[in-house]
């Protein structure tokens, strides 16, 4: 779908680059790696949880989680993705990060950090954590999505699910994936 440098230029202008987390927000503060391979067709990297774990369990997420005290978001999501999936942080090209999203069920902040890997890497999942990784084409993910509602404690709110073969994207996940995927898709701003 795109290049490692179609991806670098498109999200330019979308990217924080200060790896710092929003302040005066009273949530937890988390952050995931968006990771990217791009030695082909673009594939992005998920997990599957296990079902055992007391969060998100079962569900479909990118690598990541809270942030340990003095860490900003690149450290976290890097440390994460090495703890779950035994991805060395000096693989991934470090982008920036996108808006963070906000989780309305657990009152956590998470900033996406977006990182390219230029080949498909040998990933040692933590059994503990992560029952299978994902890796579906980015352009493939684009055309499953659709936008839906989630009701929590009365209001409803819209979202989007990414129903994949076997899994469905949903909640934060679902919402990180559409945001790239609408910087992705809107034409290439000259000069950044």
């Amino acid at each position: 779908m795109y290049s490692a440098a179609e991806i670098r230029e498109r999200l330019s202008g979308a990217l924080d680059s200060r790896d710092e987390f929003p302040r005066g927000t009273r949530d937890r503060l988390a952050a995931v790696l968006v990771p990217l391979v791009t030695d082909g067709e673009t594939r992005v990297i998920l997990t599957k949880r296990t079902s055992t774990l007391s969060r998100h369990a079962g569900e479909v997420s990118f690598p990541g989680g809270l942030a340990d005290p003095g860490e900003g978001p690149t450290t976290t999501a890097l440390r994460e993705a090495d703890e779950e999936l035994g991805l060395p942080g000096g693989a991934v090209e470090v982008l920036g990060a996108l808006g963070a999203v906000h989780t309305r069920v657990l009152g956590t902040l998470i900033v996406p950090v977006v990182g390219l890997l230029a080949e498909e890497p040998a990933l040692r999942p933590n059994a503990a954590e992560i029952e299978r990784v994902l890796t579906p084409p980015l352009a493939g993910l684009a055309v499953l999505g659709r936008e839906t509602t989630f009701t929590w404690e009365g209001e409803t709110f819209p979202t989007y699910v990414f129903d994949t073969p076997g899994d469905a994207v949903w909640g934060a996940t679902a919402r990180i994936l559409r945001g790239l995927l609408d910087h992705l898709e809107s034409p290439a701003r000259p000069g950044g």
